[in-house]
């Protein structure tokens, strides 16, 4: 693909040369909203529900109009119904996910799911909003991405949010002066756009949080989780639009 895996993008190499720029919100709404698209599709879309099994930033990948795709099928499994049985049953079994991605319950040798395909989406958003690493090194003695955003939200969101995402509210002087003829002022303007921007990335980390639930139960479903990106952007945009 043309503008290479997320996860240069989220993470690009300081040493390198012709680093990619940072993402931007509405970017970053684009790819969780282009995945989980994707995701939906593989679940209830096609004849035969297919689990990605290993969803991950480098597994994501950006084309020439930055549309994501989601690529590297190599460890997919096929859903199949059991005979007889409302029960379904994974094609095959071994080794599923990469550490950090993986939900708890494959690693009590748990059968492939939607709900691990959730989970491993919902730590991808995590990582998207706060451009955090799941091998971060604040990640100890039992803290990990989902928990260290659940317990912040919603009081200390700015304190976890990728500061590339957050408009600054600072402005000189002279922009004030010359915006004091009765419209809304820069500072007022920016403010106003920095509640769209903390309502819409509260909303997302809240639906992370939701698909990164431990118990595969608790865990969204990504017809819901679609609709609500969907939504969600939506909303962001009309609101900048207004003001």
């Amino acid at each position: 693909m043309a503008n290479g895996s997320l996860e240069k993008w989220l993470h690009p190499d300081t040493e390198g040369e012709n680093q990619p720029r940072n993402l931007s919100l509405i970017e970053r709404l684009n790819v969780a909203k282009d995945v989980a698209s994707a995701l939906h599709y593989l679940h209830n879309q096609c004849e035969t529900t297919i689990l990605h099994c290993d969803i991950k930033p480098s597994n994501v990948l950006l084309d020439n109009e930055m549309v994501a795709h989601l690529g590297d099928f190599g460890l997919a499994r096929l859903l199949l119904a059991a005979d007889n049985s409302s029960e379904t049953q994974s094609s095959t079994v071994g080794m599923m996910g990469t550490i950090g991605y993986v939900c708890p319950e494959y690693g009590m040798g748990g059968q492939a799911s939607k709900e691990g395909d959730v989970y491993s989406f919902g730590v991808l958003l995590l990582e998207m909003f706060t451009g955090k690493r799941t091998t971060d090194i604040i990640f100890v003695e039992g803290l990990n991405l989902h928990s260290f955003v659940a317990n912040a939200l919603p009081e200390r969101l700015l304190q976890i949010v990728d500061p590339n995402v957050v408009p600054s509210s600072s402005m000189t002087r002279d922009e004030e002066t010359r915006n004091n003829n009765g419209e809304i002022s820069s500072e007022n303007q920016s403010q106003m756009n920095g509640n769209y921007v903390q309502s819409c990335l509260l909303s997302v980390l809240r639906i992370a949080v939701g698909c990164s639930m431990e118990s595969p139960g608790d865990r969204l479903k990504m017809e819901v989780v679609t609709r609500e990106l969907h939504r969600i952007k939506k909303a962001f945009l009309v609101g900048l639009q207004l003001d």
